[in-house]
């Protein structure tokens, strides 16, 4: 196992020890809390005390999303119905608060979900700890520990050590454990989060709500990019090809009336009128790319994001592993979102390196973009990501950014997909 594995698996086996502290005392504290008060609101106290405490449960399966995601590349997503905007304040609004979120499904399955955390869930955070540090023990006990306990053997496991070679064996059983921790760490911290996911994620009605929703707005988004998409082409045309083409047509006439009294003058509005063609020609060249380049249709996204590469100021490196070749408009989509963070790094991130990898794997299009500017980029903030999350939400897709300030910054996106 070489080192940044076994580094993995050292901090899958601390962060498992995160959970087990976390999984014991905040979710037995919570769920007693939640409950007594519960219990009380028939005697009107918990009817002030119950809102804030489900909104710290709330809180509490909130940070563990968080985690599943970050700490194990998980997604749960939230199922929380939001507050109607005309709750009111006071006495009455407490009732309100208190009435909604007792209605709401996901209070209950948080609540069956702590206990759950509080049992099986610590259980399996702490092994991946346990099998880590226990190892520890058998070593000590083969340097001379097994000493103290030369006339009592002391149990190792199921080694009773008595004597050096007793304690040696009791090092090689720390040995295999150890083997085990350093291999199955990481696995049994996805293991915590798998079983934390049937009931922190949204329930079937819920999760249906949600889609309607996700669809709903990406169906707006796909309109309004559409429709923005078809005003630049408009725009573009009448400023830039249409424009030089009036002008060619007007050189045409004046070449038309000047031919046989003015020849020379007639020779040179020639030459203009051949470059305004050249140029209307580059000019709508440039908008076909902008709308489907060329390469993408002949060659696929590897070759049209390499090719996108080379026109860039900054020194761009491009991995491209790619089995075949994704429908028509996930490639364009994914070349656009491409094309859009490479010119967001370069205007603003004042990288002066960028790699690009894209990949597949388990139906998942994934594209990283990494530069090795200042970072501080963020989505919304009016840095374009928003949009671009938007309009990858389309297909279904995800963006995560990683931005730390100083850099550097790491723009992650994912499109389920099939390849042909």
């Amino acid at each position: 196992m070489d080192r940044s594995k076994i580094r993995a698996s050292l901090t899958a086996a601390v962060r498992g020890l995160a959970l087990a502290i976390v999984a014991l005392a905040g979710s037995i504290t919570l769920f007693v809390l939640a409950v007594v008060s519960i219990a009380l609101i028939p005697l009107g106290i918990g009817v002030f005390t119950t809102p804030a405490l489900l909104m710290l449960v709330r809180s509490h399966a909130n940070q563990r999303r968080l985690w599943a995601a970050t700490w194990s590349d998980i997604r749960i997503a939230v199922p929380y119905r939001p507050f109607p905007p005309d709750v009111r304040g006071g006495v009455t609004g407490q009732v309100e608060r208190c009435t909604l979120l007792l209605k709401d499904s996901a209070t209950w399955r948080d609540l069956q979900w702590l206990l759950i955390d509080m049992t099986v869930g610590f259980v399996v955070a702490l092994l991946g700890f346990a099998l880590t540090l226990y190892p520890l023990e058998g070593f000590v006990l083969a340097a001379g520990l097994w000493r103290v306990f030369r006339d009592d053997p002391y149990w190792y496991g199921f080694v009773p050590v008595d004597s050096q070679a007793t304690g040696f064996a009791a090092a090689a059983l720390g040995l295999a454990v150890l083997a085990l921790g350093l291999r199955f760490s990481p696995d049994l911290l996805r293991l915590h989060f798998a079983l934390a996911r049937p009931l922190l994620a949204p329930g079937h009605e819920r999760a249906l709500s949600l889609r309607i929703e996700q669809l709903t707005e990406s169906r707006h988004d796909a309109v309004d990019t559409s429709a923005a998409e078809l005003r630049r082409i408009e725009r573009d045309l009448h400023d830039g090809a249409q424009a030089r083409l009036v002008a060619m047509g007007m050189d045409l006439g004046t070449i038309e009336a000047l031919i046989e009294r003015d020849p020379a003058r007639a020779k040179e509005l020639i030459g203009k009128a051949r470059q305004s063609s050249a140029e209307a020609l580059t000019e709508l060249r440039d908008l076909v790319r902008g709308i489907h380049p060329p390469v993408l249709a002949e060659r696929g996204l590897g070759d049209a994001v390499k090719a996108l590469a080379l026109r860039l100021p900054v020194e761009t490196e491009v991995n491209v592993e790619l089995p075949g070749r994704a429908a028509a408009p996930v490639e364009s989509a994914a070349y656009f979102a491409v094309s859009e963070t490479l010119t967001n790094a370069v205007k603003h991130a004042g990288a002066d390196r960028i790699w690009v990898d894209v990949s597949y794997e388990e139906g998942m299009l994934r594209i990283a973009v990494t530069d090795n500017g200042g970072g501080g980029a963020e989505i919304g903030k009016g840095s374009g990501l928003s949009g671009l999350e938007r309009r990858l939400g389309t297909f279904d897709g995800v963006l995560a950014v990683s931005s730390p300030a100083g850099g550097p910054t790491m723009v992650t996106m994912e499109i389920p997909c099939e390849l042909s």
